[in-house]
């Protein structure tokens, strides 16, 4: 089945009508890979052994050069597990292709690198079922080492348009599962942006009910070599993809200072320059866009421009706690 690009940039922002769901949906779970040959195994092994049928698993890989298709080989002729491994543009590509394999009533997109928890799916399931009007859900996480070592669990707020856009909220893509109706009426991954998946949840915010789901389902992993370590970049891509968004443009006037307020926190998370300086002029101009803000930043140390000189020897743990805040994952 083919999946649009693009959703066409006159179409209204209306909400999609959802279809009832079948007793036992099918679930479609895209999973996008280079040379990540190390963890994909763990990857398909917790997608696997999860408690819910049917299923299907669409791995898409670039093409690599490491053991990976040794791994997806080591899985045998398993019906469930539909893999290719071809040269392609680049994560964008894959996921698109993928999305274009896939037959399930619900997508998940899982990196190569991250785990489903047991019973996420089942979870994520009855989610949808429950509330026949929502399209996207999504849920809390743990964040991992390359060793599977547990780092921290995301603390993630309940969702609403105006939060996610203020980036008070955020839709992990390990955690999030999504009614293909969406996706036909939404499209897929744009490459013109760096984190595509967050682009992606923009369109599906404005033309569907979003929740998130109070329960742990996956673990994203942090390692060494993912794509997150290019700020400027990140920081760019956000920045434009709110600029370019016509849903904004139609948006009511506290919508799209919200958004406005959202672009400086996400520069406060990626950063590039390293500048407390730069970091204390962005959180005041969120500040200014979305006064309604404060009460979530009045105690940042960012705030006070004294205090500058002093955020960059703070402890490990404490900027850690300070980021945590204001930063969403990425994409990896």
């Amino acid at each position: 089945m083919s999946v649009p690009l693009l959703l066409p940039k006159s179409a209204p922002a209306e909400q999609v009508t959802l279809p009832s769901l079948s007793s036992r949906p099918l679930v479609s779970v895209v999973v996008p890979s280079f040379n990540q040959g190390r963890f994909i195994g763990d990857t398909l092994r917790s997608i696997l052994e999860q408690d819910y049928r049917p299923l299907r698993i669409h791995v898409i890989d670039g093409g690599s050069t490491d053991e990976t298709v040794d791994v997806l080989k080591s899985f045998g002729d398993l019906d469930e597990l539909d893999w290719l491994s071809e040269r392609d543009r680049g994560v964008v590509e894959a996921v698109n292709k993928g999305f274009a394999r896939t037959e399930g009533e619900i997508i998940a997109i899982q990196s190569s690198d991250d785990m489903y928890l047991p019973g996420a799916i089942s979870t994520m399931v009855d989610a949808l079922r429950q509330r026949p009007r929502h399209g996207l859900v999504y849920a809390d996480m743990e964040t991992v080492d390359a060793n599977g070592g547990f780092l921290f669990r995301s603390n993630i707020r309940p969702f609403s348009v105006r939060d996610f856009l203020s980036k008070q909220t955020w839709v992990p893509q390990p955690t999030a599962f999504f009614r293909r109706t969406l996706l036909d009426v939404c499209g897929g991954w744009d490459d013109r942006y760096f984190s595509a998946d967050t682009e992606l949840w923009m369109r599906m915010v404005f033309r569907t009910q979003v929740e998130k789901i109070d329960k742990v389902i996956a673990q994203r992993r942090l390692h060494d070599e993912q794509r997150n370590h290019q700020a400027a970049t990140i920081a760019d891509a956000y920045r434009r993809m709110v600029q370019d968004s016509p849903d904004l443009q139609r948006a009511g006037a506290d919508l799209r200072r919200a958004a406005k307020a959202g672009t400086h926190i996400h520069s406060i998370r990626y950063n590039a320059s390293g500048s407390a300086w730069k970091a204390s002029m962005h959180l005041w101009s969120a500040l200014l866009a979305a006064p309604s803000l404060w009460p979530n930043y009045r105690d940042s140390p960012l705030l006070i421009p004294g205090w500058m000189p002093l955020r960059s020897k703070l402890s490990s743990v404490k900027q850690a706690l300070l980021q945590a805040r204001i930063h969403e994952p990425t994409l990896q």
